[in-house]
């Protein structure tokens, strides 16, 4: 239904084909972008950029989730800083990654690790602090160490919201990612966005996007 109302609204002229070319239009320039090796380029070093950042930032924010539900010191000392940074807009970080990384991956690779690092720190410290105390006493009644504690019983608990911690950071790389190869790339999806978009090739912006 909202494919059919986005071509008869093109179609019709309601709106330019500049701000919304119709969608048979996009569909048939993505086809003939399956063709473009340079396509595929830029596609897998957009992949690969998000690939890491993100993974660093979920192995790290679950480590660092854990700890601060776990450790009152690290709570102390770590959690401020966590709750001041938590709000601000990721976007924000793009001049200071560039000044540390200039405009190459590693820039991109560091404002996504940096993005979803809170979302899953904050999933997982919500978790892990969220897991039933009772439980935890009654297995170091049993005799199960501080780390079976943790592992068996602290960690799976908080797979749930890991997860979903997981999700808002997928989602969130993937914003910084074009964001940033918008602004600083010559290489990328969000390059190829920027390419078209100057070149006037709408439909094969559209279909980048």
């Amino acid at each position: 239904m909202l494919a059919l109302a986005w071509e008869i609204t093109s179609r019709s002229g309601a709106i330019s084909t500049y701000a919304l070319p119709a969608l048979s239009t996009v569909l048939s320039a993505w086809w003939t972008l399956l063709f473009d090796p340079d396509y595929y380029y830029n596609v897998s070093a957009s992949l690969a950029r998000g690939a890491v950042g993100l993974s660093a930032a979920v192995v790290i924010g679950i480590t660092l989730g854990t700890a601060l539900a776990t450790f009152k010191w690290v709570n102390l000392t770590i959690g401020p800083i966590v709750q001041l940074f938590y709000p601000m807009p990721k976007t924000a970080l793009i001049p200071l990654t560039i000044i540390w990384f200039g405009i190459g991956s590693g820039s991109k690779v560091f404002l996504i690790f940096l993005g979803c690092l809170l979302p899953m720190t904050t999933a997982t410290f919500n978790g892990v602090k969220g897991v039933e105390r009772m439980m935890l006493w009654s297995a170091a009644s049993l005799g199960a160490s501080r780390w079976k504690q943790l592992w068996d019983i602290s960690f799976r608990g908080a797979v749930p919201d890991i997860l979903a911690g997981g999700r808002t950071a997928l989602a969130l790389a993937f914003v910084l990612l074009v964001t940033s190869e918008l602004l600083m790339s010559n290489e990328g999806v969000g390059y190829l966005i920027r390419l078209y978009g100057d070149g006037s090739q709408y439909p094969q912006m559209f279909a980048c996007s």
